[in-house]
């Protein structure tokens, strides 16, 4: 009697056990996700594309040295809810010592997402924009040329394929990596906006030029013929500006070096011929401004040309040594002498 009553206190102890066991191992996971730490003794940055798994994720993690288990992590994804479909894409930053519960929640909430910088500068085409803006942001480098050099997008913005450049301002910017084309394009024309202020744009009118696209044009020649002295910006400026006004053809060498893209790359001593090269940016074989920038002119060259300098130049010649700086003058006869002054000592070098 008594030995079948310790045999059902027996079982019934064997059951709360089992049960007890079964609850702990169900619950195991959560409990360990708060404990289990990262790795990484400093914040580590990393960057999340959308195309990715959750498998390629924490492959991903491992790589970057912030988990050392991906097995484990993606038990903890799993019992958090965190799965391909709902992974935030961006930058993110993981401090040192972060659960796995955590990292797992900061991957569905975006919680320790942050901005990027991205730079572009020197670019002279647009699909030289797009290669460094894809190196910065979660962009495709094609699909970021064909969407800017669209009709739709140059017409919402009141551009055309030809000026389009003229809307990027180089300089460093703060984004979400995750920040797509469109949102990307309407940041650069927001600060195209801020740039061109009242103050600017009458500035524009005073030196004779009808938009912002012509001061950004003219800007890039001055900025194709010196790009180291910014001192002589304004000079520069200013002689081009009497051409224009005065109706003579700018004989820019950088517009005709446009026209043969990197052909003319390392060559040293350039010639009558390479001027002959007939296209619309070739200033030697038509008048006025080209049709579009040839280049992206940093903003300081754009506020040269608003401010020009008050000369009457009309010809400037590299000077016959290795400063980088011109002469100016508005005599022909002066200019001439110049330029044999420098074609002889670059004869010698």
């Amino acid at each position: 009697m008594s030995g079948k009553k310790v045999s059902k206190k027996g079982l019934l102890l064997g059951i709360v056990i089992l049960i007890g066991g079964i609850g702990l191992a169900v619950g195991w996971t959560p409990i360990m996700s708060r404990f289990t730490k990262t790795i990484n003794d400093k914040t580590v940055n990393v960057p999340v594309n959308e195309k990715l798994t959750l498998a390629e994720v924490g492959a991903l993690l491992q790589e970057k040295k912030v988990i050392d288990d991906v097995d484990f992590f993606l038990s903890v994804a799993e019992s958090k809810g965190l799965t391909d479909k709902n992974i935030e894409p961006g930058m993110h930053a993981f401090p040192a010592g972060t659960s796995y519960k955590d990292v797992c929640n900061a991957l569905k909430s975006g919680a320790f997402e942050i901005e990027v910088v991205v730079t572009f500068n020197n670019c002279k085409t647009i699909a030289d924009l797009c290669e460094k803006v894809s190196k910065c942001l979660m962009i495709d480098q094609s699909e970021l040329e064909t969407f800017i050099l669209s009709d739709e997008t140059c017409n919402k913005y009141g551009f055309n394929i030809q000026t389009i450049p003229a809307l990027f301002i180089p300089n460093s910017y703060k984004m979400y990596y995750d920040t797509d084309k469109e949102a990307f394009v309407q940041r650069m024309a927001d600060e195209f906006k801020n740039f061109w202020t009242a103050d600017r744009m009458a500035k524009l009118k005073k030196v004779g030029l009808n938009s912002p696209s012509e001061a950004v044009t003219l800007a890039s020649i001055v900025y194709g013929e010196q790009s180291k002295n910014e001192q002589e910006w304004p000079i520069i400026a200013g002689l081009y500006l009497n051409r224009l006004n005065t109706g003579m053809r700018l004989q820019s060498d950088p517009t005709f070096k446009f026209c043969w893209g990197d052909e003319l790359e390392g060559v040293q001593r350039l010639t009558y011929e390479h001027r002959e090269r007939d296209c619309p940016y070739n200033t030697y074989l038509h008048d006025g401004l080209p049709p579009g920038p040839i280049s992206m002119p940093p903003a300081g060259v754009v506020d040269a040309v608003l401010n020009r300098d008050n000369n009457d130049y009309l010809y400037m010649c590299a000077q016959a040594n290795y400063d980088g700086l011109h002469n100016f003058t508005k005599d022909y006869s002066v200019h001439a002498k110049n330029a044999t002054e420098f074609q002889n000592w670059l004869a010698q070098q």
